[in-house]
């Protein structure tokens, strides 16, 4: 291809978003991958796209809800132009209530979430009544009808077409990289930044989850004392994660998973008996701020970093390929105080 507007070094879920983005705007994209599409963390399992409670809010609530308020649309503009179905639905979340403390201040972050979601959404309690819905202590669970699921496998594969569709390449390093650089390169990323900066920009954290033989497609994702349990709509249900700060091999899966296995099937009867289809180990990259890490890279001009995802990367995704899209190719710089690289510094 002709020389690139836009080089972007990673084909996870923040390197093919802000590669879509700016693909759809006109821009010549290339993505360098030295593995494979999705060969960090964002070739994982879960998919759960869920919003921090309503309530104490800062600019990471704040970028967040948009992102997820913008997913419907932009996942199914990445859908048309590829042909592959993300899996994208807003199906919502479910979680018990263990006493009557947490009942009272869920009914109060309910009355926040009117006015900071905007209408757009709801965080209510309603009562538990069997079935899918989880046991609850108090007979009472939060439903938020905001969050919503992705495949995460699927979603990397729409990206990748929709950036083809439009020209883009993506491919391995062939040592001819010009124009600005992008680096959405996870956990291997933030050990590099460490290093150029000296000092700890953020690490890996492991993460281990499950995919379940279960079909329940339209149902809601259930949050169940740390444990997120979620429906797709190909016949699966997702449950995760560990998190872990030490580990002897980070893509193996090990008796951490298998308790979990146990604590999901002792909180959700409907998957006593589900088959284990799949069982996945990565390293999830967790910048020292815990937000996710935009902007330039300090003191290489012409290169950005866009790293930090964790837990949430997949539903900050829509506006963090905005704003990046925005500084590199516009220099317009819309990035939240807490989420530039220099807030770790």
């Amino acid at each position: 291809m002709a020389r690139p507007d836009l080089t972007v070094r990673g084909a996870g879920i923040f390197g093919l978003s802000i590669a879509w983005e700016a693909a759809r705007r006109g821009a010549r994209v290339r993505v360098i991958e030295v593995a494979r599409i999705g060969a960090g963390c964002s070739g994982g399992l879960v998919g759960a796209l869920a919003p921090h409670v309503p309530g104490q809010w800062n600019d990471k609530k704040a970028f967040q809800l948009d992102s997820l308020l913008m997913a419907e649309a932009w996942w199914a503009a990445v859908d048309a132009e590829s042909g592959v179905a993300a899996g994208y639905a807003r199906t919502g979340r479910l979680q018990p209530l263990a006493d009557e403390r947490a009942v009272a201040a869920a009914r109060a972050r309910g009355a926040e979430a009117d006015t900071l979601w905007r209408g757009r959404a709801v965080w209510q309690v309603i009562p538990a009544t069997g079935g899918w819905q989880p046991d609850s202590p108090t007979g009472w669970l939060v439903h938020d009808t905001l969050s919503a699921r992705i495949n995460p496998r699927a979603a990397l594969a729409s990206l990748a077409g929709a950036i083809r569709a439009r020209g883009g390449d993506i491919g391995p390093d062939d040592g001819d990289v010009r124009g600005p650089v992008l680096w959405a390169t996870g956990t291997a990323g933030l050990q590099a930044l460490s290093a150029d900066l000296g000092r700890p920009m953020g690490g890996g954290v492991k993460g281990q989850a499950a995919l379940l033989a279960h079909d329940a497609p339209a149902l809601p994702q259930l949050f169940i004392d740390g444990l997120h349990i979620v429906p797709h709509g190909d016949g699966t249900v997702a449950i995760g994660s560990t998190s872990e700060r030490t580990w002897s091999d980070p893509a193996r899966t090990d008796d951490r998973l298998e308790a979990l296995i146990r604590r999901v099937r002792a909180a959700c009867p409907a998957l006593a008996g589900a088959t284990v289809l799949e069982r996945w180990a990565g390293l999830r990259p967790r910048a020292a701020t815990r937000a996710p890490m935009l902007g330039a890279w300090p003191g290489r001009d012409g290169q950005f970093i866009a790293n930090g995802g964790f837990k949430i990367g997949f539903g900050m995704a829509p506006k963090v390929a905005r704003v990046m899209a925005d500084l590199v190719l516009d220099r317009t710089d819309r990035i939240p105080p807490s989420f530039r690289v220099e807030a770790s510094l």
